[in-house]
């Protein structure tokens, strides 16, 4: 079955006022536009276009609870008390940055739900850490032509010498403040060095406007100003993407820890069509961007900065990996011509793209994905005509789909470029 399904974007301050409504062919809002929801998740589940299709439920979330086995097919169906969609798609669109976040491991997300249900702390809370018992990784393809994130922490020798850029710029000064960096570089000497580093700057910044890591974040920002002045006059300031990020993180979260955290980890500048894969306990932040997002349906968020919502270092230390690595790009699988998919290592979600181009063909193209579970579908440009085993449905740029498993192998004939998320059992 295909039913046609529809969501307002979420409204989030950080979001841009036009990204998503410029992509899909629709008229902007007015207000910000951070994020499309396109699943079941509680907090916003998907609108049904043609209730009639499923009984009279009005959304996703609706129909899966009443007819889980039509919905989802009988093996996701089974899987989980109460049935549930494994995965959430959503167009995001950030004009500012997110917060610095990391997601508990499957084992960690079902001992932390417990612990917090036995403690008497409601879902809801502002201070609850677990709100499910799931993990939630996640994957975010470019679609803007570049998309900017922090992820994963780096080798400490490229973050000592960002420290030793920054101590050169201190000294060419016209008032060195050397000992506000004192503090981080003795931190980085010691055998725990990332997670010391991230304890101090946490426990030390969140304590008020005082102290070592605020006159460090103070003089950071003052260093990262000055280098963007010497570089108008012509000056090669190293680590210039870093000294920019640290600027702009300033402007919106003036005094937050997580300016230094950010010069702890990975910066990337993904062009369109990459795809950055995060699993548990990688600690991240996108800045800037458009994209689609595919993650396993969880709410559950440690965060590490750059917010005013609520931080639990203590649990936020014990999930993040403090592993060096470098950037954690997903590639393509090439599964048919103009059909690429990007498959993480977790069974809840892949992301497929299809790409069909008519031009000087006279022909109308056609892809072909074949089905391990229920999936959705938005056409991001151009129209499609979708046919599987049991019926078809036709989408067109901004109009989203959902299909049920027993479809089996999809065919998308048209042309213009498809983002469908399914699951990823073999």
């Amino acid at each position: 079955m295909f039913v046609g399904i529809s969501n307002t974007p979420r409204d989030y301050a950080w979001g841009s006022p036009t990204a998503i409504a410029t992509l899909l062919g629709n008229e902007p809002s007015g207000k910000p536009e951070a994020e499309l929801w396109l699943g079941a998740h509680a907090g916003s589940p998907s609108k049904i276009v043609d209730p009639s299709l499923t009984g009279g439920a009005a959304d996703l979330a609706e129909w899966i609870a009443a007819a889980p086995e039509t919905a989802l097919g009988a093996e996701i169906a089974g899987s989980s008390t109460p049935p549930r969609l494994p995965f959430l798609l959503k167009i995001l669109a950030a004009g500012g940055p997110l917060s610095l976040q990391a997601h508990p491991s499957p084992e960690r997300a079902r001992a932390g739900f417990a612990l917090e249900n036995e403690a008497g702390i409601p879902v809801d809370a502002a201070d609850r850490n677990y709100r499910d018992p799931f993990h939630k990784p996640e994957l975010i393809y470019a679609l803007s032509e570049t998309f900017e994130a922090l992820c994963g922490f780096r080798e400490l020798g490229e973050i000592r010498r960002i420290l030793a850029e920054l101590r050169a710029l201190d000294a060419a000064s016209d008032e060195p403040q050397a000992g506000a960096l004192d503090a981080l570089e003795t931190r980085l000497l010691g055998p725990d060095a990332l997670h010391d580093v991230v304890d101090w700057l946490l426990r030390d910044g969140h304590g008020g406007d005082t102290g070592e890591v605020a006159w460090l974040v103070e003089r950071v920002v003052e260093l990262a100003r000055h280098a963007a002045y010497l570089a108008e006059g012509g000056a090669d300031v190293g680590f210039a993407a870093e000294l920019a990020c640290v600027r702009d993180l300033a402007e919106t979260y003036p005094g937050d820890p997580g300016i230094v955290l950010s010069l702890l980890l990975n910066h990337v500048s993904l062009r369109r069509g990459e795809v950055l894969y995060l699993p548990s306990g990688n600690i991240h932040a996108y800045l800037s961007g458009l994209g689609v997002e595919v993650m396993a349906a969880s709410d559950n968020v440690l965060r590490g900065g750059l917010t005013p919502k609520h931080i639990d270092i203590d649990e936020l230390l014990d999930v993040l990996d403090f592993t060096p690595l470098p950037v954690p790009y997903l590639p393509a699988s090439p599964d048919a011509p103009g059909v690429s998919v990007y498959r993480p290592d977790v069974p809840d979600f892949r992301l497929v793209r299809i790409d069909a181009d008519a031009a000087g063909t006279g022909e109308v193209p056609m892809r072909q994905v074949t089905l391990t579970g229920p999936a959705i579908a938005i056409c991001t440009a151009g129209g499609f005509l979708v046919a599987g085993t049991a019926s078809s449905a036709s989408v067109k740029r901004g109009e989203a789909v959902y299909i049920t498993p027993d479809e089996g192998a999809v065919t998308f004939a048209g042309a213009g470029e498809v983002f469908l998320a399914t699951t990823n059992t073999p």
